[in-house]
Parts: structure tokens; C-alpha cells; sequence
């Protein structure tokens, strides 16, 4: 009879906390304003005004949104915020710049609002495989955040990690 396999990182004190289990869900959408200046590069207020006045804003409903501009134009903060204002009733979340950023902004809110109390003075995996987007920037806010409470800080998985961190 062969003998029983155990799971030694399961009944060990090694701790996992996987950023993916905190990504919010929602569409995550690219605004480009380009199309709503004179050829891309001149931001003509009447017309751009009339633009936002006229676009439907509710196909944003529950979406997080990233405005940007494709082009080398410069355009005002104003544009932006007169967009944003429009779609604050519809969207979960409005930003400037690409979806990368986007994606840090969201993990960047909800690492300062998570409850790492479960992890004091505990060896800590920092999960590094994911199907969803985690920033690195996560990453790196996660990590400095559990320094001062955790005994040891790794990244990867537990057959694998790397150490990062021990206290002393």
C-alpha cells in the first residue's frame, strides 16, 4: 500500500494571498478622444462641447473607464474633466491614461483599504500566476504593505518563491 501524500505547505503556516481574488469586477474601457478634435490634434471647444453634449453616456453603466488621447495633441484638463462629469453618473471609475494605469489605479484603492491583520507575523506568499490583469505596481504596493506585519515575505507559488523579505 502506498503511502498517504500530504500536503505540507497546507498544514504548514505559510500564508497565500492572491491579488486576482480582489479584481473588481467590470468592462474596462479605452476613451479615445481624438475623434472629437479637428483632425485629431485641435480641440475646438464649441464643437467639443457639443460632442459630449450629444454622445450616449449610458453605455458606460458599471464600466471603469480610461480617458486618453491617441495623438500628440494637447489637450486641456478642462475636456477631460467636462467628460468625466458626464460620465460620473454611469461609470464605476474615470481616469486619464491607458488601461495599464487604469488597472493600477483600481488595485492601488483596494490594497490601502485591505485588512492584512490574518497575515501578522506569518510567512507570506505574494501569488505571482494570475488569468486576470494585476499590475505590477500591485505587487509592490501589496508587498510594502505587509512588510511591517508580516515574518517573511515571498512571491510565487509555494513550491517555487522567491524571498523577498525576513524580519530579523
Amino acid at each position: 500500500m502506498a503511502d498517504e501524500i500530504i500536503n505540507r505547505v497546507a498544514n504548514s503556516k505559510l500564508r497565500v494571498i492572491d491579488l486576482e481574488d480582489y479584481y473588481p469586477q467590470g468592462k474596462r474601457v479605452l476613451f479615445d478622444i481624438t475623434d472629437w478634435l479637428l483632425e485629431g490634434l485641435v480641440l475646438r471647444e464649441k464643437e467639443f462641447r457639443v460632442f459630449v453634449a450629444e454622445h450616449n453616456w449610458s453605455q458606460y453603466q458599471d464600466c471603469y473607464v480610461a480617458l486618453h488621447c491617441s495623438t500628440d495633441a494637447i489637450v486641456p484638463d478642462w475636456a477631460y474633466m467636462l467628460i468625466a462629469i458626464e460620465l460620473q453618473t454611469y461609470s464605476k471609475l474615470t481616469t486619464i491614461g491607458n488601461l495599464n494605469e487604469l488597472e493600477s489605479l483600481l488595485y492601488a484603492d483596494i490594497i490601502s483599504n485591505l485588512d492584512l491583520s490574518e497575515f501578522k507575523d506569518s510567512p507570506v506568499i505574494i501569488k505571482g500566476c494570475s488569468n486576470k490583469p494585476v499590475p505590477s505596481s500591485a505587487l509592490i504596493l501589496l508587498s510594502q504593505k505587509l512588510k511591517p506585519i508580516a515574518k517573511s515575505i515571498m512571491f510565487g507559488e509555494a513550491c517555487s518563491a522567491v524571498p523577498l523579505f525576513k524580519k530579523k
